[in-house]
């Protein structure tokens, strides 16, 4: 099934579409690497003439919609309630976490944004401002620690 995300075009073709619904594999698919998978999105969009649609914008308006429909399995619900429900409805929460992951990866992608690279640099500057001595589990951010 293919999903449309929110576009400032009326046409349904001008949609931003995600491509998920297929349960998640097994950890191994982890291996995966980030351009293998981008190539695959970009196979996907390039087949439909889909570019002309995926500018920054739409994509940053998709990904919080789809962000959104994660966080809606999430609303009112304690940690407990909140472990239960991934287990319980495991494939629709897998599905959009794969539709937010799509579309981050093909705005990085049209962005000419190295998404590892990107992370990496993320988590170095995050390795400065949470220093295990001070963050250890602490839940303030890195300007009250």
């Amino acid at each position: 099934m293919v999903t449309r995300g929110a576009s400032s075009e009326a046409s349904p073709a001008a949609g931003v579409v995600c491509l998920s619904r297929a349960p998640a594999t097994t950890m191994s698919s982890m291996r995966t690497t980030i351009d293998e998978l981008t190539a695959e999105i970009r196979a996907f969009r390039d087949a439909r003439d889909w570019r002309q649609f995926h500018n920054p914008k739409e994509l940053a308006v998709a990904i919080a919609a789809e962000a959104g429909e994660l966080l809606q399995h999430f609303v009112w619900q304690n940690p407990e309630q909140s472990d239960r429900r991934v287990v319980e409805r495991r494939a629709e929460i897998a599905s959009e976490i794969a539709d937010v992951a799509i579309l981050l990866f093909e705005l990085a992608d049209n962005s000419g944004i190295d998404v590892a690279a990107a992370i990496r640099a993320k988590l170095a500057r995050n390795e400065e401002r949470y220093p295990v001595d001070k963050a250890r589990s602490s839940n303030a951010k890195y300007n009250e620690l």
